[in-house]
């Protein structure tokens, strides 16, 4: 396969075909119907659907009894870990935990106009589950980015999904990293059947209360259709880059950023490349063609590039900031002197996640950062956020009056009653200043 690269010129029809282009990757209605089957499948045949679908799609034959990793294979599975790795792991976890850990929600009350007592109370949601990625690229760091966020907000249950290797196991350094962060409830099934077992239960796995993580098309089509039945973070789609390049940056490294993340291996990654510098693409593609060479998925990272790269020149940063906040990406690297920086970081509003700088590589914010990778796809950055702390909690807003405060707050009260033609709200106000009742 040939790398044949083009890009568009700034216009004003720019727009129609950036959001043809983001689109392309939505669940079809093919993708609904597959996922609504496989969810009334797990709904009614509970654990004997998850086998059955894991051999169908994952060609991994289960008894129930494998379903669930022991404890045994988890342990084994930290104890082969090199120094190395439980390094880099450790040190993931500690700065994921560190930045977290800034966001804890906090208990607050206040006082209203009435002198009533206002506020918010926090909770750590009681049982969550996390779907983790597997097979050809199984993600080590999303079981960090999410179960180190479930730890640090306290939360007591934590379930994990992943669908199983050809072999019926589990990436060693998958179990271990769950291993390191004291998760102990972790099973074999992955797809959109998983999410169903977590929402549903079986006679294997409780259901949560909420899911979180990362998924192809059935993953994300699942999550959608069980929004309801249990809760969700978002629905973060294939992986998605924005580099945003001026006459500053070097092409080597603006190259391998748009590789790095073309190779995550859904096939339907988004690769964006908005430069200022027009004699620049021509280089950019070259150190492109010349990265490839040699890397483990060349051929699936190619058809990235051919079928999910768009680049846009401009030499405005105001036009620059307008397609960027219109594309919204999931990653979005400044590789851009001090002063654009400046204005872009301060213009740019709807990106999943800002890397400033020439040296701050979008896969130092998949692995070791510190914030978490799980982000906002498909344009939906605009309305949404990255995973967070306050996402494994909920909250309670906490309202308290005493006969003075009632006394100040009737009036106002008895007016919505009358307007809203609900006499008996404005019942339960009067009443409790027409009746002694002793306080506690």
């Amino acid at each position: 396969m040939i790398l044949n690269l083009s890009y568009q010129k700034f216009s004003p029809n720019l727009f129609v075909d950036i959001e043809q282009f983001a689109r392309s990757s939505s669940a079809d209605i093919g993708v609904v119907k597959i996922v609504s089957d496989i969810l009334k499948d797990v709904k009614e045949n509970a654990d004997q659907a998850l086998i059955a679908r894991t051999l169908l799609y994952d060609k991994v034959e289960l008894s129930k009894s494998d379903l669930q990793v022991s404890l045994s294979e988890m342990e084994t599975a930290a104890n082969s870990l090199l120094n190395e790795q439980k390094q880099a792991i450790n040190e993931a976890v500690e700065n994921v935990s560190i930045f977290h850990q800034q966001n804890l929600p906090k208990d607050w009350t206040s006082k209203n106009l009435h002198g009533a007592t206002i506020g918010e109370s926090y909770y750590p949601i009681k049982r969550v589950g996390l779907y983790v990625p597997g097979g050809n690229v199984p993600l080590v760091s999303t079981v960090i980015m999410t179960a180190a966020l479930a730890k640090v907000a306290g939360v007591s249950e934590i379930a994990v999904t992943t669908p199983p290797n050809k072999d019926g196991s589990i990436t060693p350094e998958l179990l271990a990293a769950l291993h390191i962060l004291g998760i102990k409830e972790v099973y074999k099934v992955g797809g959109a059947q998983a999410i169903g077992a977590l929402a549903y239960g079986t006679e294997t796995i409780s259901p949560v209360d909420k899911i979180y993580g990362p998924g192809n098309a059935f993953v994300n089509e699942a999550k959608r259709q069980v929004f309801g039945i249990a809760g969700i973070d978002l629905l973060p789609g294939p992986s998605e880059v924005m580099v945003i390049a001026d006459n500053t940056a070097n092409p080597a490294f603006t190259a391998a950023a748009l590789i790095a993340q073309a190779e995550h291996g859904s096939g339907k990654e988004k690769i964006y490349l908005i430069f200022t510098n027009e004699d620049s693409f021509d280089l950019i593609e070259s150190e492109i063609q010349e990265q490839l060479h040699g890397l483990s998925h060349e051929q699936a990272i190619l058809e990235i590039f051919n079928v999910g790269f768009f680049a846009v020149h401009t030499n405005d940063l105001n036009k620059v900031a307008e397609v960027a906040n219109f594309i919204a990406p999931e990653h979005l690297e400044l590789q851009v002197d001090r002063e654009s920086i400046s204005f872009l970081q301060k213009n740019i509003t709807t990106a999943g996640a800002l890397l400033l700088g020439h040296y701050s590589a979008t896969a130092l914010g998949d692995f070791v950062a510190g914030p978490s990778h799980v982000l906002p796809t498909g344009r939906s950055s605009r309305f949404s956020s990255g995973l967070r702390i306050e996402d494994f909690f909920r909250r309670t807003s906490i309202i308290q009056y005493d006969r003075q405060s009632v006394e100040r707050a009737k009036s106002s009260a008895m007016v919505f009653s009358k307007m809203e033609r609900l006499d008996g709200h404005g019942n339960s106000v009067a009443i409790r200043l027409n009746r002694t009742q002793q306080d506690d």
